[in-house]
């Protein structure tokens, strides 16, 4: 089976974030990132399912150099190979043109074809939109099944389990299929020191929009619909209201809940 797991290199949650000055975009250059949580999930179960059997996992990232480092880290956790989609065109793009991109790398990906089963997060842990999922299923034709909590594959078919807040619900769709995997699926692998290792004899292809096909003014900054006009930094918290208990205390803080409107 033909497995590709597309995956995302995101800043750090707990490094300091901020954006670019010059065109408001998300600096992912000057900080510490990298391969988003949400997305160990679905390389975990690509790994699962290939190794319950006879398949490849490829791994796709698009990003800016730095990027490579999401790759690498599925690699070291057992994927087998591993693209990086990097041009400078790119910076600036939205959901929109990273479906474009993603679509067009995982078809190069699959030797000009489509895979058996392509699987993703359920969205970046910086942008948490999770748009790109249903528009890569849309641009490459697949039928799409969606925040899987359990992943089954029988013949030519898979089927998911999606709880929700009331209620679980089964899905069930034909092969050649996108997945969106939540948190709930399975716990990932740390790469052992003989993954670490052997990942470095993996291979890493990296592709221009050009390899790919892609008309660089279809994506990048330009080409986004919509854009951050603004940004400033969340001012320190202040000090929190002392009340001293002087046998009122209680009557103090329903006065303050109150005047809060809390109560």
């Amino acid at each position: 089976m033909n497995i590709v797991v597309c995956v995302k290199y995101v800043p750090d949650a707990q490094s300091d974030r901020s954006f670019n000055e010059a065109d408001n975009t998300t600096d992912r250059e000057g900080v510490e990132g990298l391969l988003s949580e949400l997305d160990e999930y679905a390389v975990e179960e690509a790994l699962k399912i290939a190794e319950a059997g006879e398949g490849e996992v490829t791994v796709v990232t698009v990003g800016p150099e730095q990027a490579v480092n999401a790759v690498k880290k599925a690699l070291q956790m057992g994927a087998h190979k591993a693209v990086h989609v990097s041009d400078e065109a790119i910076h600036g793009s939205d959901a929109a043109a990273t479906s474009l991109i993603l679509a067009e790398a995982v078809k190069k990906a699959a030797g000009d074809g489509t895979p058996d089963l392509v699987i993703t997060g359920m969205s970046s842990t910086d942008g948490v939109m999770g748009v790109v999922p249903a528009m890569l299923a849309e641009r490459l034709g697949l039928p799409q099944v969606t925040y899987a909590s359990e992943l089954t594959l029988h013949g030519d078919k898979v089927s998911i389990r999606r709880d929700g807040d009331a209620a679980s619900e089964t899905i069930e769709s034909t092969l050649p299929a996108l997945v969106s995997v939540t948190d709930q699926i399975n716990e990932p692998r740390y790469p052992s020191f003989k993954g670490i290792m052997a990942a470095k004899k993996k291979p890493v292809e990296t592709w221009s929009l050009a390899d790919l096909g892609v008309d660089a003014g279809r994506v990048g900054l330009d080409a986004a619909w919509t854009k951050v006009t603004s940004f400033a930094k969340r001012p320190p918290r202040e000090q929190g209201q002392l009340v001293t208990d002087e046998g009122d205390g209680g009557t103090k803080l329903a006065e303050f809940l109150s005047a809060q409107k809390f109560l």
